[in-house]
């Protein structure tokens, strides 16, 4: 998820504060055009669905950058749009596989590297989705809790070594992930919104970049709303 949307503009803002980034994603043409925009920007081409995929891609940005001290895990995909007695198997698997997954494979293989210096923040993507649970959208929604519940367990487990572990919860925003769903689904989260409106992706990747950074202290374990 990390050459568009979301996981994009989190990774331009890091930049802009003086981080090094590497970016992730499935999408190859998706992440050459970006490091074509974007001079010196670290990027790998993985599906992190594949947990040998994901050992190799934090190989990588390890070497390129050494230590790695934020992990934004934002890949997703929503797949069918479909009552659970008629929801594809294969693509209840691939949710798993990529939004829920995933993100296990990216924290486990991490968190050691940040463990041994005693520092590190990690930020989980969830989505109101997980809490609440959308019509039509049983995987989506059963991976987004998933990531929720992820997120409390490792957040404990680390509360004491310096590697604080949060996740956002975010309403519908204006992303490429909206194309993968059809208008009426999409409609169907608007009217949820208590301000009327899709989110912004500036405005989510402001709250992921207050919870990567050194002044969020004090919080781990934790779910944040964004949801309008």
């Amino acid at each position: 998820g990390g050459a568009s949307g979301l996981g994009l503009q989190t990774g331009k803002r890091i930049i802009a504060e003086g981080g090094q980034v590497s970016l992730w994603d499935f999408n190859a043409s998706a992440l050459k055009e970006v490091a074509n925009t974007m001079p010196g920007v670290h990027t790998v081409c993985v599906n992190v669905g594949d947990h040998s995929a994901v050992v190799d891609a934090v190989r990588q940005s390890h070497a390129a950058m050494g230590d790695i001290d934020i992990l934004v895990n934002c890949a997703g995909i929503t797949g069918a749009t479909a009552t659970v007695q008629d929801f594809p198997v294969d693509s209840w698997l691939q949710v798993m596989d990529v939004t829920l997954n995933g993100l296990f494979y990216c924290c486990r293989e991490v968190v050691p590297l940040m463990t041994a210096h005693g520092y590190g923040r990690i930020v989980n993507i969830s989505s109101v989705a997980g809490k609440e649970g959308n019509p039509k959208a049983s995987a989506y929604s059963a991976a987004k809790a998933g990531v929720i519940g992820l997120t409390k367990s490792l957040g404990k487990e680390l509360a004491t070594s310096g590697v604080l572990v949060n996740c956002v919860t975010p309403t519908a925003f204006d992303s490429p992930i909206l194309s993968q769903l059809p208008q009426s689904h999409i409609d169907y989260m608007c009217s949820k919104i208590p301000m009327g409106r899709l989110g912004e992706v500036a405005e989510i990747a402001a709250l992921v970049c207050w919870l990567a950074s050194e002044e969020c202290s004090f919080s781990t374990a934790a779910t944040f709303d964004i949801s309008g």
